[in-house]
């Protein structure tokens, strides 16, 4: 089966770079997966599961926020919050929540409705760990 290069970095690090089969990840407008030959797209991150399929095995991180460009041979992930989902805690996204509640009380207008959006989907983080 063909495959791309796949890259996760976020400011603290890089989590990681490898040959993939597909990467299922939360954009903005909407889940998508990337696979070999997908057409070039550069779009936003919605918090939420980037789940990487390499062979048989499949490796989850949670992230909030950030890039993706995808072309035919390779998709990064430049997230703004990334960790291996293994990683993950109840504490951490309640921390998570609390920023993204703390960055949406000087907003207004479409603005707002955004951070609302992005609370949402940073809580519907709990469902997914």
């Amino acid at each position: 089966m063909a495959t791309i290069q796949f890259d996760l970095v976020s400011p603290e690090r890089k989590l990681a770079s490898l040959e993939a089969t597909e990467v299922n990840i939360p954009g903005s407008e909407g889940d998508f997966t990337a696979m070999a030959d997908h057409a070039p797209l550069l779009t936003t991150l919605r918090p939420g599961v980037v789940k990487v399929k390499a062979g048989n095995d499949v490796t989850e991180y949670v992230v909030t926020g950030g890039f993706v460009e995808i072309s035919g041979t390779a998709a990064a992930v430049l997230a703004e919050h990334a960790l291996p989902k293994s990683e993950v805690t109840a504490e951490i996204v309640n921390e998570l929540v609390a920023a993204a509640e703390a960055a949406a009380t000087d907003t207004t207008g479409s603005e707002k409705d955004v951070a609302e959006k992005n609370i949402a989907d940073t809580k519907a983080l709990l469902e997914q760990i």
